[in-house]
């Protein structure tokens, strides 16, 4: 593909974001939650690990702990046990327990609504925040940028960077804000049930006649 201007990039991404809105009418965050402080969790919990293996340890998780109190007070050895059907459970277990004390401590038990707020609880980046800000405040501060929005993007031709902050940079360039939440839910969508890392179905894929790595991306994958 020739360089583009950034008048034809945004242009193109509008034509992707049509094609997978069309596709995925109904794109929505996958992590099983009822509240803001549940996604907070639950976000916390899917580093490196998929949203079905989170969504299988929240099932119970979240009938134990209903607040910010009940994990704050439980001994770190418990909830370690509670989560140690996934990856990386003491980390985790750690940085559940400390944020849920500074949510206690310092917010009365509620989860704050701006990322610089967000950011300073223990376990939360800005992907975190970007995806309880936009899933449970409707706020559209950022773009979440996870494996599959990283991919895509860059197999998209949106973005040549590899850093998350860089890639989310360009996104928020050529992305309306007002449809941030929404473009990370379409390229994740996508990228687990078309465009794989290994594999890609670029001869079945909604948005292949605008995608640079058409075919190419199927063969690198091998």
């Amino acid at each position: 593909m020739a360089r583009e201007s950034l008048k034809e990039k945004k242009e193109r991404t509008a034509v992707i974001m049509k094609g997978l809105q069309q596709a995925y009418p109904d794109a929505h965050c996958e992590l099983d939650h009822t509240s803001p402080f549940e996604l907070l969790i639950a976000t916390i919990l899917s580093a490196q690990a998929t949203d079905k293996q989170v969504n299988v340890i929240t099932k119970d998780l979240f009938k134990k702990y209903r607040s910010p109190g009940d994990y704050a007070k439980t001994e770190l050895p418990e909830l370690e046990k509670d989560l140690q059907r996934i990856g990386l459970f003491r980390n985790k277990a750690k940085s559940v327990k400390t944020c849920c004390q500074v949510l206690v401590e310092k917010h009365g038990g509620k989860v704050p609504g701006t990322m610089e707020e967000l950011t300073a609880l223990n376990g939360v980046g800005r992907k975190t925040a970007n995806v309880v800000l936009g899933n449970a405040f409707n706020l559209n501060e950022g773009v979440v940028v996870d494996t599959h929005v990283a991919r895509l993007s860059q197999r998209l031709g949106l973005t040549r960077e590899t850093k998350p902050e860089k890639i989310e940079a360009d996104l928020q360039e050529i992305v309306p804000r007002d449809l941030w939440c929404l473009f990370s839910h379409w390229l994740i969508w996508h990228g687990r049930r078309r465009c794989f890392a290994r594999n890609p179905e670029c001869e079945l894929c909604e948005v292949a006649a605008f995608c640079p790595s058409r075919g190419k991306a199927k063969l690198e994958s091998r």
